[in-house]
């Protein structure tokens, strides 16, 4: 049964924050496919302004305050966007990015939804670690864990600034020389694009591969997690302009965002200090950073690097690295090469991330139907968005014999547990459900 919590969570995403949800998720699809514009719209400084002062200056974390690997979010919350202790109702989530980033409804839903289910109790999380002040509530067996300990679930190797978790020991806190190889890559023109990260990017895939035996890529984490990660460095954090209405990025920028200070070479690291610089702009509330961007910018990436949209890992050792065989997974219905097709990548990988929830869920909840129930008027919109073909071929039986070889997702490390032997959800009819089918 539906609990009142989350009833009272949905309640308030229809009443608390500017656009009702369940109008949103209702919308023509139509209208969401046309959210990326033509051209820019003008810059506006009075709409695009992001404040760093009076109610929304820059206070560090004090004690019990949480923080945790994501940057824009522990900003947000030393500006007070979010709650300062760094414990937030999907509603204030939503609220909060919009308002300091530009990040639209449609994709701030999704994460926000995601992490509750998967960080939290259904209703809120935590942006650090563990924390007493998310309730033990919706049926969730145990304390949640925060963003901190979403490994393979929300975050996962291969991270711009975070170490990889069985080779750095956490995958939470910055690692210095991660930090110094991106930035050196952008010092000479002191700019960071989209372009200079994907090579960053294919440049950490690789070093994880010979570096992490448990090295691995999951569907969400590693393919829409990650890439996310990965372009919001940009997309969200370049400062917009008249003379760069997309974003400009520099280290200066990069720096304050990722709490970095002291001279190129000599840098130092404050865990949780990540701020605002002050006269920053976000992004233009018509060209909101939305889902159909993050599509658009893992595509990119993909075609500049195909073996990022594989799903895999290593198998033990450096160096094994291993994705799977889709035909086999589709019983032929998709091969590596139709990933690069259209939006077969995004489409295929969101559909397998879907599938595999009841596996993640499993030791999480005593009854997994509610966080179902809660995700899935998202996925089938969002899939909807980007008309993706639904398959039917996916079997989670098959997904799970395909993903017993790698100790990444299957080994339990550091108090992450990976992915249970079985599931208390039915077998069939899961990816029609979420996806509206």
């Amino acid at each position: 049964m539906l609990s009142l919590t989350i009833l009272f969570s949905l309640l308030e995403l229809s009443l608390a924050f500017p656009a009702d949800l369940q109008g949103l998720l209702s919308q023509d699809t139509s209208l969401a496919k046309r959210q990326l514009p033509i051209l820019i719209p003008p810059f506006d400084a009075n709409l695009q302004r992001v404040e760093t002062t009076g109610k929304y200056k820059f206070v560090p974390p004090g004690k019990g305050d949480q923080r945790g690997p994501c940057p824009a979010l522990n900003a947000l919350a030393n500006h007070n966007y979010l709650p300062h202790n760094g414990i937030a109702t999907i509603p204030q989530f939503i609220e909060a990015t919009g308002k300091g980033f530009g990040m639209s409804v449609d994709l701030s839903t999704l994460l926000a939804i995601y992490a509750a289910i998967m960080d939290g109790n259904l209703s809120q999380w935590s942006i650090g670690g563990a924390d007493s002040l998310v309730g033990i509530l919706g049926g969730v067996l145990g304390q949640p864990q925060g963003l901190t300990g979403s490994h393979n679930k929300y975050e996962g190797d291969g991270s711009p600034t975070r170490g990889d978790l069985y080779t750095s020991g956490n995958s939470h806190l910055l690692q210095l020389k991660q930090f110094q190889e991106l930035y050196d890559r952008g010092k000479a023109k002191d700019d960071y694009d989209l372009e200079l990260l994907t090579d960053y990017r294919w440049d950490r895939f690789q070093n994880g591969i010979a570096t992490n035996p448990y090295f691995f890529y999951g569907a969400f984490a590693g393919f829409t997690a990650q890439p996310a990660a990965w372009a919001f460095v940009y997309r969200m954090m370049g400062n917009k302009s008249a003379e760069y209405p997309k974003g400009k990025l520099n280290g200066s920028i990069l720096k304050s965002f990722y709490s970095i200070t002291g001279k190129d070479g000599e840098f130092k690291y404050t865990p949780g200090h990540e701020r605002f610089p002050d006269n920053w702009y976000k992004r233009h509330p018509i060209d909101a950073y939305s889902s159909v961007y993050v599509q658009q910018d893992a595509t990119y990436m993909t075609f500049k690097y195909p073996s990022l949209a594989s799903v895999g890992g290593n198998t033990g050792k450096v160096n094994t690295y291993s994705g799977i065989d889709w035909g086999n997974l589709t019983g032929g219905v998709i091969n590596s090469a139709d990933l690069l097709e259209g939006n077969n990548a995004p489409c295929f990988l969101f559909q397998l991330a879907i599938q595999m929830l009841p596996d993640a869920l499993e030791g999480l909840f005593d009854n997994i139907s509610p966080a179902l129930d809660l995700l899935a008027p998202v996925t089938s919109k969002l899939v909807d968005t980007l008309d993706c073909p639904q398959l039917d071929a996916l079997n989670r039986n098959d997904i799970r014999a395909a993903f017993a070889k790698y100790p990444g997702y299957t080994k339990s490390y550091n108090g992450y547990k990976g992915s249970p032997k079985k599931s208390s959800a039915p077998a069939g009819g899961l990816l029609g459900k979420l996806l509206g089918g």
